[in-house]
């Protein structure tokens, strides 16, 4: 029996405020343990939780990004549980009012679009963080605790580990769009619990799910869903059950691990949060924050295709990221032509980024540096192998094309006599492959190309080379 795939993802999303969802503590990352904590943020007795209006706009935010219903009234509840990082013993979050509910986002999938239809983006309060120390001892930093945390729960429309990533991703583009997480996967800003089971193809009955907690990296969600996947399919192919639980992936054993399950699992025992107010959202405040929306992945997406002839491939990798394509668009605008630009940011500038760990926010290279090294290739003064090489010096150390090229001598050869020098010395050297190349093997052209770049050092113009070569075999 062949079988399918049913996932759902839920997303946790911090938001970058400045300040806690409930108080006014910081949120800034990496501060020393126990530093950016509170009597509210710890739960002290009396205290008063006051709501950060910003947390609320980033989330409808979100939730207009992705399709959503806004609702004007919204109301927050306590989530009652026992863990060591919980000060309060309840985490306060929304339960059966959310503020955004019934979205979708779209996927690239193999070329065609599929739509993932999202349930709820709900606002909540981050819990602390446990630390565990080799030495058999457990430690609690709450800094985290209270952080503003936004849940984004899809519909089970996800139908293999590598659809899971894509929607991933598409989330993560989104959210750094509009600012409103920084999408940091290491950092824990972003991560997620996957929703799994099986069914036979063709059936539309749900199979017995299986969740996994706490993923925090696209290879991961991939990697633990295909393992998880061919686990529940070898244990119905051997006619056991499945049992629905929660289970933790293990990225050193690449498995699955079980963690409790369903008798085990939690009864919230949601009600009310007694010390906030409903969250009323005019239509007024909806309306002014769509005003102030930037423009998206997907409709950057189309116009970059529409207005620059990109193919879509180009358009994908450039939109990935906002700044990448406002350094694609401001070098544009300053007279590159789109796709010689895209060329080099995806050949070049995006393999020295990765190589030395740097984000596009971090390039040392400006958009005009890069349409002035076009430049001197488009007036013949450099090659595009020389440009290669002048580019990475640019990278490296921030100087501009055209200084590169004087102090390192690299200006391109165009002149027909020191050329059909080169060439006669390569012809002399290579008798053999010079008959061979005369009697019709043009592969050949290549060979004395390379020879006769190698002889200039690479500055030689190869339009010229071959031009003079030809002209040389039938003299």
């Amino acid at each position: 029996m062949q079988y399918e795939a049913v996932i759902g993802l839920e997303v946790h999303a911090q938001l970058l405020t400045e300040s806690k969802i409930f108080c006014s503590c910081s949120t800034q990352f990496g501060a020393e343990p126990n530093t950016q904590v509170c009597p509210i943020c710890l739960g002290m007795p009396g205290v008063l939780p006051v709501l950060n209006k910003k947390a609320v706009e980033y989330t409808i935010k979100t939730g207009l990004a992705m399709n959503c219903r806004i609702a004007t009234y919204s109301r927050f509840a306590r989530k009652n549980y026992f863990y060591p990082d919980l000060p309060k013993g309840y985490q306060i979050s929304q339960y059966e009012l959310p503020l955004c509910e019934d979205g979708y986002l779209e996927i690239i999938v193999d070329g065609e679009k599929k739509k993932i239809r999202i349930k709820r983006i709900h606002l909540e309060e981050d819990a602390g963080k446990n630390i565990h120390d080799p030495a058999g001892y457990s430690f609690v930093d709450f800094n985290r605790t209270g952080v503003p945390l936004i849940e984004i729960v899809s519909e089970p429309d996800i139908r293999s580990p590598k659809e899971a990533s894509l929607y991933m991703k598409k989330l993560r583009t989104i959210l750094r769009y509009l600012g409103v997480c920084d999408g940091n996967l290491e950092q824990g800003s972003l991560r997620c619990d996957a929703n799994v089971s099986v069914r036979p193809i063709g059936s539309t009955e749900f199979g017995v799910k299986t969740e996994i907690k706490n993923i925090n990296s696209f290879k991961f969600v991939e990697k633990a869903l295909d393992y998880e996947i061919k686990r529940q399919i070898k244990l119905l192919q051997r006619g056991e059950k499945i049992i629905q639980e929660t289970r933790l992936w293990d990225s050193q054993t690449g498995t699955t691990q079980s963690m409790r399950s369903k008798e085990e699992a939690h009864d919230y025992r949601y009600f009310p949060e007694p010390d906030l107010v409903p969250v009323v959202v005019s239509e007024e405040w909806i309306e002014k924050i769509k005003r102030e929306m930037p423009e998206l992945p997907d409709q950057k997406f189309e116009r970059f295709i529409r207005d620059y002839g990109l193919p879509q491939y180009d358009a994908e990798i450039l939109t990935e990221e906002r700044a990448l394509a406002e350094w694609f668009e401001e070098a544009v605008k300053l007279g590159g032509k789109p796709k010689e630009v895209s060329n080099w940011i995806m050949v070049e500038l995006l393999r020295l980024l990765n190589e030395e760990n740097k984000d596009i926010s971090d390039c040392p290279l400006k958009p005009i540096q890069l349409v002035e090294l076009i430049d001197l290739i488009n007036k013949g003064t450099i090659n595009r192998n020389t440009a290669k090489e002048v580019f990475e010096e640019m990278f490296k150390t921030g100087k501009k094309a055209e200084d590169i090229v004087k102090e390192k001598g690299l200006t391109q050869i165009s002149d027909d006599s020191v050329i059909i020098e080169a060439i006669k010395e390569v012809m002399e050297k290579n008798p053999k492959e010079v008959e061979r190349l005369k009697n019709g093997e043009e592969k050949l052209i290549g060979f004395f190309v390379g020879q006769v770049m190698k002889i200039t050092k690479g500055k030689a113009n190869p339009k010229l080379v071959n031009e003079l070569l030809f002209k040389l075999l039938r003299e």
